[in-house]
């Protein structure tokens, strides 16, 4: 199997998820459509490394990932709206071994177990340990971001999010009446 020093998610790209080297440095097995290699990175280092070749990163990915859709737990990432690359997690991006699936190639899913069967487009079958409405959901938010930003692409939108408005805390004003003079 190939080792490669670093790697830029391209539309080939059908998942990748962290494991340990012996030296227990965290590396990345990359699935592309017909191989499969490591990446000397942890699979957050390879998503902001794709992202800074836009001009973006990760936090901020993530951050507009929750404000487009908005109550979707383990939000999708939206790496390169230009050729439509649009990733997610299986668990929380906190985890090393998080798998993170390219959605446009996956075909069908399938309960087996209390598990999830993915089928992929090249007939390609991963289980996985995660219940099929869970991850349904999670295939169903990231298709979702997927047709929002790239249709956004075509006929641009703006965002505009306001600041949060600062409360000033009053000073209570306390009448003290004078003296009056014996």
């Amino acid at each position: 199997m190939f080792i490669e020093p670093y790697y830029i998610i391209n539309p080939h790209m059908m998942y990748m998820y962290g494991l340990h080297d012996r030296n227990a440095k965290v590396c990345t097995l990359v699935r592309e459509f017909h191989r499969v290699f490591i990446v000397d990175r942890s699979p957050l280092e390879i998503l902001d490394d794709s992202l800074r070749c836009i001009g973006f990163n990760l936090k901020g990915a993530m951050d507009t990932s929750k404000i487009i859709i908005p109550n979707s737990m383990m939000c999708p990432v939206m790496i390169n709206h230009i050729h439509n690359i649009c990733v997610f997690p299986d668990k929380s991006h906190k985890h090393e071994d998080t798998i993170w699936f390219n959605p446009r190639h996956i075909l069908r899913t399938h309960s087996f177990k209390r598990k999830t069967q993915i089928e992929f487009r090249n007939r390609l079958i991963l289980m996985i340990d995660s219940k099929l409405f869970s991850f349904n959901n999670k295939w169903k938010a990231a298709e979702q971001l997927s047709e929002i930003t790239t249709e956004n692409a075509k006929n641009p939108v703006s965002f505009i999010i306001e600041p949060p408005k600062k409360t000033r805390k009053r000073k209570s004003k306390v009448k003290v009446a004078p003296l009056a003079s014996l």
